[in-house]
């Protein structure tokens, strides 16, 4: 760990919170109960001062390694950037209840969270409680799913084509069967041979 982390590192521990470093960099693994007030810490801190929020992203780990990750399916990661110690860190909060994912919403701590808790609610399905206009971003209004989600296949549920007796777009279930691409690699009796 570079001086850098181990100084961030030792202010985080100060604070009360308890950093982990992966491959150079520092993540904090937060419950969903003290989200907001661990994000307030970080923001409002003199000696952290993490005034910015770079990203958020919605993650679904259904399938993690040999199984399930600990601590529940759905989960927002949040990339902070410290403008006045040139500090980046990075905030795992994993959502409680994994049939309605619910996490509180970030967008009173910094404003920029507003499209980013749109998106992952709209490819996830993870509800952000007191966002002030949560609803979809990227998927038309009518869209049946959430298009992140590994159990979500990977055809979809319906699909769209113009009807020109009907003159319009028409929605209809989809007429693909669904299958499982399993990649093959096809080479000649002597491949590789005489290669020194």
């Amino acid at each position: 760990m570079t001086l850098r982390l181990q100084k961030l590192s030792g202010l985080l521990r100060q604070a009360g919170l308890a950093p982990q470093e992966r491959l150079g960099e520092l993540t904090l693994e937060v419950p969903a109960a003290e989200y907001t007030a661990t994000c307030l810490k970080l923001r409002d801190d003199a000696d952290l001062r993490f005034e910015q929020l770079i990203d958020l992203c919605g993650v679904d780990y259904s399938t993690y390694g040999e199984g399930a990750r600990p601590g529940g399916r759905f989960g927002a990661v949040v990339h902070l950037l410290s403008l006045t110690h040139n500090w980046r860190l990075r905030v795992r909060c994993m959502c409680a209840d994994d049939e309605l994912p619910m996490l509180p919403s970030l967008v009173e701590i910094w404003p920029s969270v507003n499209w980013y808790e749109r998106e992952a609610f709209d490819l996830f399905g993870m509800v952000f409680d007191g966002h002030p206009d949560l609803r979809r971003i990227l998927t038309d209004y009518g869209f049946i799913g959430h298009p992140f989600r590994k159990d979500f296949p990977i055809s979809g549920y319906v699909e769209m084509r113009y009807d020109p007796e009907q003159k319009r777009v028409v929605y209809q279930p989809v007429s693909i069967e669904p299958r499982e691409v399993t990649p093959r690699i096809v080479r000649g009796e002597h491949y590789g041979e005489g290669r020194g």
